[in-house]
């Protein structure tokens, strides 16, 4: 069995390859039940989440399952919130054919889900990107969006301003072009794209703060009592979800759906892959991307990583 720690793990996950491959497996369709999701109550900080995400083609090929904790607290202790594993098998046999690092599988298969939103629903033009939370996943999200996007300026926005720094200096060193930013409304002000991936419970953007043409990706909220936007943004936007899961698990759907902010979902990345419904009908549209996180996503990763390593 192949297993690949985190930097090989990475190594095999070309951007441009990987939203690709996302894109493939958006428009074909696999078998995907909703996530199981576990939680694990912790004293003196926030309860952790164990989750387990299977999914399988449905052709023989491959299948495969991640496990993973999330826990907050580990932000106090300088370690990132996510750890996970994926195994991917042969969905014929059942042998195990890979284990991937799913914290790395997973940073980069959401920034590519992003990013591969942004291609069918932000404006060509966009150059500017708001990355609003300095994690694991934020600090992927200006390289998968300059995979299909002409981004030459990146705004870093964090609850601790020093994390911000830090991550607006390793973008520098890659040749990045990238700024911290203290004020979170005037920074979204600047952007054509604001990517936001934390693990807020209140909203961070305003819908009174958007203006036409921005598009908005919500990546943090993955449960009901977790939220990035307000419902002024749902309700000025033209919404899209990841999948159906989205308007079950997250906050940022749920609580709109709930205040009859949020009237309608626009479509599925389902459907935008598949054509079957239009991302941007204006360049005035104020388009919303809201993730939860696929189990697809990870096997079309898990896909592209095993090819990726087998031809080299």
């Amino acid at each position: 069995m192949l297993v690949l720690d985190a930097a090989a793990t990475a190594s095999a996950l070309d951007y441009p390859q990987l939203i690709a491959g996302l894109h493939e497996m958006f428009a074909a369709g696999v078998t995907a039940p909703l996530r199981h999701a576990h939680s694990l109550s912790r004293s003196g900080e926030p309860d952790a989440t164990l989750l387990l995400m299977p999914a399988w083609m449905g052709d023989g090929s491959h299948g495969g399952v991640k496990i993973v904790n999330v826990v907050p607290g580990n932000a106090s202790r300088g370690l990132s919130a996510v750890t996970a594993s994926y195994l991917l098998f042969d969905e014929t046999t059942g042998a195990h054919v890979a284990l991937f690092d799913g914290a790395t599988l997973t940073g980069r298969r959401t920034a590519a889900a992003s990013a591969l939103a942004a291609s069918l629903m932000a404006r060509p033009e966009s150059r500017t990107l708001l990355v609003v939370g300095a994690g694991h996943i934020g600090a992927q999200m200006p390289w998968a969006y300059r995979a299909v996007l002409p981004i030459d300026r990146v705004l870093v926005w964090n609850p601790t301003p020093t994390r911000a720094g830090r991550l607006v200096d390793q973008l520098g060193d890659k040749g990045m072009a990238a700024e911290a930013r203290t004020d979170l409304q005037a920074a979204v002000g600047e952007a054509d794209i604001i990517s936001c991936a934390t693990l807020s419970t209140t909203p961070l953007i305003h819908g009174d703060w958007l203006k036409p043409g921005q598009h908005l990706d919500l990546v943090g909220s993955f449960t009901p009592a977790m939220r990035e936007a307000d419902d002024r943004a749902m309700a000025r936007g033209r919404v899209f979800v990841d999948g159906p899961a989205a308007a079950i698990e997250s906050g940022d759907i749920k609580g709109p759906m709930a205040s009859g902010a949020l009237k309608e979902i626009a479509g599925t990345l389902y459907d935008l892959c598949g054509g079957r419904v239009e991302g941007r009908r204006s360049a005035s549209d104020i388009t919303v991307f809201k993730s939860v996180g696929l189990a697809v996503e990870d096997l079309a990763a898990a896909r592209v990583a095993l090819a990726a390593r087998r031809q080299e």
